[in-house]
């Protein structure tokens, strides 16, 4: 195996892009390049290429190779590309060594598909993941697949392994994890919030020591996802609450109407921003007209509440 070169840690927001896909369905490598060129022109911290956002589950092996290799030539080095990975050990094995073919330079390990097997099965997947490629893995918590602090903790010992990502939302759990990899000695871990909407919760995960977190608003209003970001900095708390009350705490509502949204939603504001990366691949479907309607209307509120 080759040796590990590490991901170095971040700092900034982070990028979670759609990916395109043409008229015909087939991946489009030329509107996915100039989505990301756009992106990237915002200085984003990092690029997490063929995700969740990024419909990681509807992608072929070869789609995902090349979708993969695009972000990292457009990244061209200024930032680390980040590729999902998921599945059964075999065939996250088999996406690990397609994102290093790739030149990804690490991996977010998206949930193991199908029946679990407890913490011992977690232990056993990461760790096959950790010895199977040189790629660095940031773990991955959501849905049925959670981790307990004392696992978490134990993994984070793996050479390889360097963050972790919560999408469960339980603030307690993900505070207790925080300090059990503390309490081990794992000070460089870094740990992300992967909620939807990631910004509404960010003010009580950066409480807890979770100073990352992913963006896909950041995919088509970068505007808004960067003044959200700026503010939290300087923890200018009267632009944060403008942004909350005008503008995320309606669109999480509008996002939660239909099932999919998360993504779908995010693809279809990004196309009317601009971008043609084309419509979601089954089993999403594309969200109705007038719930983008009012997409439009609430970017329009919340750039004039800010102006």
């Amino acid at each position: 195996m080759p040796a590990r070169t590490g991901l170095p840690p971040l700092d900034g927001l982070l990028f979670f892009p759609v990916t395109a896909f043409g008229p015909d369905g087939t991946f489009d490598p030329g509107a996915y390049r100039a989505h990301l060129d756009a992106r990237l022109a915002d200085r984003p911290a990092a690029v997490f290429a063929a995700c969740g956002t990024g419909e990681f589950p509807a992608l072929a092996p070869a789609e995902y190779e090349r979708c993969v290799a695009v972000a990292v030539e457009a990244a061209r080095g200024r930032v680390p590309v980040v590729a999902g990975t998921g599945y059964g050990t075999a065939l996250a094995l088999d996406f690990a060594r397609a994102a290093e073919r790739a030149g990804a330079d690490a991996l977010l390990v998206l949930p193991p598909y199908g029946p679990g097997g407890g913490q011992d099965g977690l232990v056993r997947h990461i760790t096959a993941l950790a010895e199977g490629t040189p790629l660095d893995l940031i773990l991955y918590q959501r849905d049925r697949t959670v981790y307990e602090p004392e696992t978490v903790a134990r993994l984070a010992g793996l050479p390889g392994v360097v963050g972790f990502k919560d999408g469960l939302g339980d603030l307690d759990r993900m505070l207790r994890t925080v300090s059990a990899v503390r309490a081990a000695g794992h000070r460089d871990f870094q740990f992300f919030n992967g909620m939807p909407t990631a910004e509404m919760t960010q003010l009580a995960y950066r409480a807890i020591g979770v100073p990352l977190y992913s963006s896909a608003v950041f995919c088509f209003a970068p505007d808004l996802a960067l003044a959200f970001h700026r503010a939290l900095a300087e923890d200018d708390r009267p632009t944060l609450t403008t942004l909350v009350d005008v503008f995320l705490r309606p669109y999480v509502e509008l996002r939660n109407r239909r099932p999919g949204y998360a993504v779908s939603l995010v693809k279809a504001a990004t196309r009317a921003a601009g971008h043609p990366v084309g419509s979601v691949r089954a089993p999403l479907t594309e969200p109705e007209p007038a719930h983008l309607r009012e997409l439009s209307e609430l970017l329009d509120r919340a750039r004039k509440a800010l102006a």
